[in-house]
């Protein structure tokens, strides 16, 4: 053996920190050393000794991952090979006996002083022997055995450290058990552990790591699929990608198929869409042959409709030009699929595919020709299927069978509709067969209900203009509504008889006049013969007018008559196809005398219908209309405020979006101008005293009693326990808010608070639209901004009274505090204010410590003072001489530590030292002022000079936008002090993300058992 072969340990070492060293020849150069020694102790030692050196380096150092790397090496290298399966049905017997030799004393050895070390002070020392751990384990082969009691001494160390207080830590101990799962077993701990860190873990990188390793089984697939929802982007990346390479799409139901493509392809990352729009879904295909139409039989295309649509808009985006041609399903030579092989799927598909290559612009038009017909073709194979729909009688939808029959049918034929959108109508006989056939299905009663909206839809993106459009739609409601009739009279028996008599007597008249004629003639008797022929002739025609009676009497006459129908079926398609072209009308054309027709005719009859189907469409309807044209609104204001209170719930819904509606478009100042016979509708709660002052408060130019109801209405609303109602009433507020309608600090504190109640935390729709309205609004603008700072004692003295048996005593009053200081932050405006203007925190400092200065011994200062440490305040202007008095009264009254040591702090960001100096001896000099403390404490900011309430609120029904304070700033600036903004000490945390993670994760259940599992 050569020198070079053999190395000492401590140049090993030297020369693995090298990266570009060949790592297997050092091992091979080390391990023949070790094998010539006889007492291994030594090297043992010696080995440890210099990998200590390694082992408390906690930065990533490449130096010592290479290493790391080496030893990892080294120690598995004296692992036995792999034995063949037929070396190991002959050795079964004798593995008992060779089990102590199994583990090679080197690697045993490594194995204790790691286990040994684990538990150390040093977070760099448990972090490298997690490392190593997983690297030794890692580096094993696959069918590799050790010892159980060396297996379970790992695993019990491990377990420990995963719950480790530094992530690094626990990222290394999840990896390193990777390879002690057992899926099979019913109750591993190991994943356990894994679940319990996927559900519980703050850190993101540990739950990727922990995504990365986990074994998928029946049980862990559900935390897997929970992770494709993660506050963190990465980590919902991971899921999916984990998805695509180890579940098969058998194993996931249809709703969790629907549910990972409708939130994967509508994540707000678009590094997540890519994932499963690259990943995922050429995965699920894969297993399925490619075939596309069979994917969507995975999924629940009849009630997914928008999911299985965006999936293969994915598809057909990262599916080349000629491929797409290709799979042009079951199309005939007339480039339709037949009538008999239409389905759900395979017409979703025709649909997606046109509009997908639609969407191509020019590039797109000659490849639509290959996969679509000409316009009246298409037409008339629309018609076809249209009028083959069945019409189900009471009986029939009993029967499941035939319902659910019906139910696809009408599906495809939605998708059939929506194809017609595809259609080259720039040919005027293909245009005008297109709209002949959609205006005669919308006339033809078996036309089911469902398609009746989105025909019309469809109608009127065919005729451009307004007028054209209303003459339209006003045609085929008449015909609906007034259908022409055939009025036949029956037979009259009796008048019948009658003349059957008299044209008999006539005829033996004229046979007795016939035969007297003749004797006259042969009695030569001729004057008397002409008489009788004269009469004759008489008879005759008497006898033919009788029996033209006859005949006309015989046959009924058939008279077109249009009889009116009312069942609620005909009303809602009537005012179905009414709130669709009003939808599509322009917001400014005005009402015309053929809607005006539709309005007295149709519209206001509705509303006082038996029918709540029909009643709620005529709101919809009535509320539309009034859009149209303020002197309806004025009309129709009160009607809609009636309905909202006393009608069912979706009703009211719609009701309270018109009047929200109106109120947007229109303002407060809308109800100024309402007739003076009309009267509010009665208020629900006369007693609530606050909310009356808040009405009166914001009523603007508006009547008092019409603005107080309405106000009081919304507020009523939002404690409803229809979570619905509450929901639409808290978003219409929102708008108001955000488009200057109303500016209310209670009735933004009522929003905080509804957004923080754990009641509403189901309400995922509540949720979302209050947490974008609170960042958009408060960035808006400084106005905004002093709304929000004036709802903040509110807020929190609400939050502070809350009885116990409320659900807002559950609320994380510290959490409410950091969102609000959030939104007020200076640099949160999306348009920063002019300098001249003083910085909205520091008028919240004054509300704060007027607050503080109230009770100083209440348990709630400590968090006023933690609230003062976070806000960005200004040093120049009156208002920070102001805050000075302020604090040092505080500093004289407060006597917790930590509420003084905040305070001083704020005294040392807002004075030099010298001043700091002067006003600490004034303050000793002088005594402490009660009455002065009163004052502060009544109205802290009187002494701030702010802007009065009302100046502020003056236009606020008018919709104008508010004065700032810049004019009360101006006039006590020189126009040299600019105030700037003081960086803060110790920033806070990002309130909105915490704020976000409260409502989506309740902990108090973990920690509950958490607290179990270890008592």
């Amino acid at each position: 053996m050569t020198a070079d072969s053999e190395i000492e340990i401590n140049e090993a070492f030297q020369r693995s920190q090298k990266g570009h060293n060949n790592k297997a020849k050092l091992v091979a150069s080390l391990k023949s050393r070790y094998n010539k020694l006889e007492d291994k102790t030594l090297f043992h030692e010696e080995f440890v000794h210099y990998l200590k050196y390694a082992m408390i380096v906690y930065k990533r150092e490449p130096s010592v991952e290479n290493v790391i790397e080496f030893v990892a090496k080294f120690a598995t290298s004296f692992q036995s090979p792999p034995k063949m399966d037929e070396e190991e049905e002959e050795e079964e017997e004798e593995e008992e006996d060779e089990e102590a030799e199994d583990d090679h004393p080197f690697l045993s050895f490594i194995f204790n002083f790691l286990l040994e070390s684990h538990k150390a002070n040093s977070h760099a020392v448990r972090f490298r022997v997690c490392q190593l751990i997983n690297k030794l384990l890692g580096s094993m082969a696959e069918n590799a055995q050790i010892d159980d009691d060396l297996f379970d001494r790992i695993h019990q160390a491990m377990l420990v450290r995963v719950t480790d207080k530094f992530p690094n830590v626990r990222i290394q101990a999840a990896l390193a058990m990777t390879r002690l799962q057992q899926p099979k077993e019913p109750d591993c701990p190991t994943i356990n552990a894994y679940m319990l860190i996927l559900e519980n873990d703050s850190n993101a990188e540990v739950r990727r790591a922990v995504l990365s390793c986990i074994a998928m089984s029946p049980r862990t697939l559900p935390k897997v699929l929970k992770r494709t929802r993660d506050i963190k982007e990465n980590v919902r990346k991971l899921a999916y990608q984990v998805l695509a390479e180890k579940v098969h799409i058998k194993a996931l139901s249809i709703a969790q198929r629907v549910s990972l493509l409708q939130q994967g392809l509508r994540d707000s990352s678009e590094a997540v869409k890519e994932v499963v729009r690259s990943r995922l879904l050429p995965a699920w295909l894969q297993r399925l042959d490619g075939d596309v139409v069979e994917l969507l039989h995975r999924l629940d295309v009849e009630n997914c409709a928008q999911t299985a649509l965006d999936t293969l808009k994915a598809i057909f985006a990262n599916t080349p030009t000629d491929e797409l041609l290709q799979n042009r399903l079951q199309l005939d030579n007339r480039r339709l699929i037949p009538v008999d092989l239409l389905s759900c799927e395979n017409v979703l598909y025709w649909r997606s595919l046109c509009e997908f290559i639609k969407s191509k612009g020019d590039e797109g038009d000659e490849m639509l020709e290959q996969v679509l017909p000409d316009a009246a073709t298409y037409a008339d194979y629309l018609y076809g299927y249209l009028k083959a729909v069945p019409v189900l009688s009471e009986e029939q939808r009993a029967d499941f069978n035939q319902l659910e029959l019906v139910m696809t049918k009408e599906f495809v034929s939605q998708q059939l509709i929506y194809l017609t959108g595809c259609l080259d109508t720039n040919e005027e006989g293909g245009r005008k067969r297109v709209l002949a056939v959609l205006q005669e299905m919308l006339a033809l009663p078996q036309t089911p209900s469902s398609l009746v909206s989105l025909l019309t839809e469809k109608l009127l993106n065919l005729i451009p203009d307004d007028h054209r459009r209303t003459q339209t739609v006003a045609e085929i409601i008449s015909d609906v509504r007034e259908p022409i009739m055939e009025d036949t009279q029956p037979v009259n028996e009796n008048e019948s008889r009658r003349q059957q008599v008299q044209l008999a007597e006539v005829k033996v008249r004229i046979l007795e006049a016939k035969q007297s004629l003749e004797d006259c003639i042969t009695a030569q008797e001729f004057s008397q013969a002409a008489e009788l022929k004269d009469s004759i002739t008489e008879l005759e025609n008497h006898r033919n007018q009788i029996i033209q009676d006859i005949a006309e009497s015989s046959q009924p006459a058939d008279k077109e008559i249009r009889t009116e129908k009312n069942d609620p079926e005909t009303l809602l398609r009537c005012l179905t196809m009414c709130a669709e072209l009003l939808k599509q009308m322009n917001i400014k054309t005005r009402m015309g005398p053929t809607m005006s027709a539709l309005m007295s005719s149709l519209i206001l009859p509705s509303i006082a219908n038996a029918h709540p189907a029909v009643r709620n469409m005529a709101v919809v309807c009535l509320g539309t209309c009034t859009l149209h044209s303020k002197e309806l609104a004025n009309t129709h204001m009160v009607l809609l405020l009636q309905i909202a209170q006393l009608d069912e719930v979706k009703i009211r819904i719609s009701a309270l979006r018109a009047v929200i509606d109106l109120l947007l478009l229109f303002g407060f100042q809308l109800l100024s101008d309402r007739p003076a016979s009309q009267t509010a509708p009665p208020s629900h709660s006369p007693d609530r005293q606050e909310e009356e002052a808040l009405s009166a408060e914001e009523k603007g130019d508006a009547p008092e009693d019409t603005a107080q109801s309405i106000l009081m209405m919304l507020s009523e609303f939002l404690d409803s326990e229809v979570s619905d109602l509450r929901t639409e009433t808290a978003e219409g507020l929102a708008k108001l808010m955000y488009t200057g309608r109303i500016s209310s600090a209670k009735m933004l504190s009522r929003l905080v608070l509804l957004w923080y109640n754990p009641v509403t935390e189901d309400d995922t729709r509540l949720r979302h639209c209050l947490g974008v309205f609170f960042q958009l609004y408060a960035r808006e603008n400084r106005a905004h901004q002093e709304v929000v700072e004036e709802s903040f004692l509110p807020t929190i003295r609400t939050l502070m009274n809350a009885p116990a048996t409320s659900p807002l005593a559950e609320v994380d009053i510290s959490n409410v505090v950091e969102l609000l200081v959030e939104l007020t932050r200076p640099s949160a405006l999306i348009k920063p204010s002019t300098n001249t203007e003083v910085c909205v925190h520091n008028y919240l400092a004054v509300r704060v410590c007027g607050e503080m200065l109230k009770d100083p011994t209440a348990p709630e200062v400590r968090l006023y003072a933690k609230t003062l440490s976070n806000l960005e305040l200004s040093t120049d202007g009156t208002i920070r001489r102001d805050l000075l008095t302020l604090l040092q009264q505080i500093t004289q009254v407060v006597k917790d530590r930590i509420c003084l040591r905040a305070v001083e702090k704020m005294i040392d960001q807002l004075v030099d030292s010298k001043e700091q100096a002067e006003l600490l001896n004034a303050s000793a000099l002088q005594p402490l002022d009660v009455n002065a403390d009163e004052t502060a404490t009544e109205d802290p900011s009187k002494s701030a000079k702010r802007p009065k309430r009302g100046q502020r609120k003056g236009s606020t029904a008018k919709g104008g936008r508010k004065p700032s304070r810049r004019a009360e700033s101006s006039e006590e600036s020189d126009g040299e002090n600019v105030p700037e903004s003081v960086p803060v000490a110790r920033p806070s945390r990002r309130a909105k993300v915490a704020a976000l993670e409260k409502t989506k994760l309740d902990l108090s259940a973990l920690i509950n058992q958490e607290a179990n599992m270890s008592s």
